[in-house]
């Protein structure tokens, strides 16, 4: 198996010097965070499609080196690889410049790490993607980037005025039930992590105001599918599912009455590829992504659903709430849906059986080969 990665650089490809505004140069199409839950379900799609895929990961978190190991084994020959940090200012440059569109996944993803470690939170989050805007500033005719932000950019939404039912919180007469939260609601970072990504969403936008980058900023409420490293952090879905598929206690953070709308990732890659086609219209805004009010759900409620699923429950351990744990966060998509015509289609319970058969029933991972090793070249 041949797998095309590299730890320090490339030669560019040649690229028009026509300025940002004209048609961007041929190349890969670059994933920062490329061996991640989103990073690897997009690079799966876009590879399958015939494209050509760089993928950019430091494969720190646990879990990717498996996904990484499964894009190898079913893209071995056109999927490329750098094994290489977003804090690296000079490993970003040489990966952008030659690439034709930009994702930018990359990030540390847990509240509760940029709590402990603030600084590191902001190295990567903010120091990081102001890397891959320099690198895209510094091009003659610069490629398009869609940047994942977060719903957390709107703080603790302590405003809300919510009721408590039997198993959820509930808005109360302002219409968010029917419609979600929208992009005119003010930012409020909350957390190190909520400031931190916080800054990046307006660094992403506000480069393609000053410098006319072609950047879209996608706020995205809960990504659940396969491939997901969930943990109690980050990734609460697919956590959640397999605390009943590896039967291992749960904890419970708050009463569990916390709702979000639940997106499941072939809508979400939907909603990437629109935002990459419609660069040039979308440039400068930003918006909210999610699976809308039609497709919310509570801890307690999810659980439940699992229970159904799977016929037992797991033990079950409850703790305080978390610092900027929102108690009721619904994304109104209703902008992005206007500009691009997108819509979530799979829907709560479709999505949450399609995770547990694949957490049930997944393929265990070998040890990764030597000639596919990242670690080897």
């Amino acid at each position: 198996m041949r797998a095309n990665l590299d730890r320090s650089g490339f030669t560019p490809r040649s690229r028009p010097r026509n300025g940002n505004g004209g048609a961007h140069h041929q190349g890969e199409i670059l994933i920062t965070g490329g061996a991640g839950f989103i990073g690897s379900n997009l690079a799966d799609r876009l590879l399958r499609e015939g494209r050509g895929v760089l993928l950019f990961d430091n494969l720190s978190r646990a879990g990717v080196r498996r996904n990484l190991e499964w894009l190898l084994g079913n893209h071995p020959r056109r999927l490329q690889v750098i094994v290489a940090d977003v804090r690296d200012a000079g490993a970003v440059r040489t990966a952008v410049r030659r690439s034709s569109a930009v994702f930018h996944f990359a990030a540390q993803v847990a509240v509760t790490t940029s709590l402990s470690e603030p600084l590191e939170d902001f190295q990567i989050n903010a120091g990081g993607t102001l890397n891959v805007l320099e690198a895209l500033r510094g091009m003659d005719c610069a490629p398009p980037l869609v940047f994942t932000s977060t719903n957390k950019v709107y703080g603790g939404l302590d405003d809300l005025m919510l009721f408590e039912s039997a198993t959820r919180y509930r808005p109360s007469g302002n219409g968010l039930e029917s419609g979600g939260i929208h992009e005119r609601r003010p930012l409020d970072f909350r957390s190190a992590y909520g400031c931190s990504k916080g800054a990046a969403d307006q660094y992403v936008i506000d480069y393609s105001r000053t410098f006319g980058l072609r950047t879209v900023v996608l706020r995205m409420s809960c990504i659940y599918g396969p491939h997901q490293c969930g943990t109690e952090d980050q990734g609460w879905v697919s956590h959640v599912i397999g605390s009943f598929v590896e039967g291992r206690p749960f904890t419970v953070y708050g009463n569990g009455k916390q709702v979000r709308d639940l997106l499941y990732i072939d809508d979400l890659l939907e909603a990437l590829l629109l935002s990459l086609e419609n660069a040039d219209r979308l440039a400068g805004q930003s918006f909210n992504i999610g699976g809308g009010p039609a497709n919310t759900a509570s801890l307690i409620e999810l659980l439940e659903l699992v229970a159904n699923l799977s016929g037992k429950h797991p033990e079950l351990r409850f703790a305080p709430w978390r610092p900027g744990d929102q108690k009721y966060y619904v994304s109104d998509t209703a902008k992005f849906s206007a500009a691009t015509g997108w819509r979530a289609r799979v829907d709560v319970r479709s999505g949450v059986d399609r995770v547990y058969r694949w957490l049930k029933h997944r393929p265990p991972y070998g040890a990764m080969s030597q000639s596919s090793s990242p670690a080897t070249h």
